[in-house]
């Protein structure tokens, strides 16, 4: 199976650290969502990032869609909990950090690509308040840790790859405030190898 990504992508990083807990092995090419002739805009036609080619299938996508198939193929229950409460808190908890990483994102695009005298600062104010809500949130009561790698699910994971992304571009200014966060995050590297392989 190809994965279409980025390298610095928090969302293709998802789908990295998920396949190696499964077992899984993607081969990487790197996609270019800005070049009108990446191939990436025939794969999805949103034209983002990440999308999964699975051999003579159809494109997946995106990052929550594809953890649910790459769990499917390694028979079930390996990132994503059987149906029920579980597997519903597990859900949610990806929608937050999928949600914050989308928050971060647009901040950095509005950067890369609008000229300063176009910039919403109310914009970037208000996608930063969406980072900063969900921080407290996660600072309260951060993912449940599995004992094991072999424990670990998409809300552990979505939640590693948004503190990664703002350590990424910009500069790590949430440690600060969230200690225990903090704590959480350096016991989820010593646990899973795969998400200090995948940093950009």
């Amino acid at each position: 199976m190809i994965l279409r990504s980025s390298k610095p992508s928090p969302f293709g990083r998802k789908v990295k650290i998920g396949a190696v807990l499964c077992g899984i092995h993607l081969d990487i090419e790197w996609a270019d969502t800005t070049d009108p002739t990446d191939s990436v805009r025939r794969q999805n036609p949103l034209g983002k990032i990440p999308v999964l080619l699975p051999e003579g299938g159809t494109p997946i996508f995106d990052s929550p869609v594809i953890l649910e198939y790459l769990d499917g193929v390694a028979g079930g229950g390996v990132i994503l909990p059987a149906p029920g409460p579980a597997r519903i808190q597990a859900l949610v908890g990806q929608a937050l950090a999928d949600g914050l990483m989308d928050a971060a994102l647009l901040q950095v695009y509005e950067v890369r690509f609008r000229s300063e005298e176009q910039r919403t600062p109310a914009w970037i104010d208000n996608q930063a308040g969406k980072v900063a809500r969900a921080l407290k949130v996660l600072e309260s009561a951060p993912p449940a840790k599995a004992a094991t790698s072999s424990g670990i699910d998409v809300a552990e994971i979505a939640t590693a790859c948004a503190l990664g992304y703002l350590d990424l571009r910009f500069e790590g200014g949430w440690r600060a405030d969230h200690p225990a966060l903090v704590d959480w995050l350096d016991a989820f590297a010593a646990r899973v190898p795969a998400f200090e392989a995948t940093r950009a």
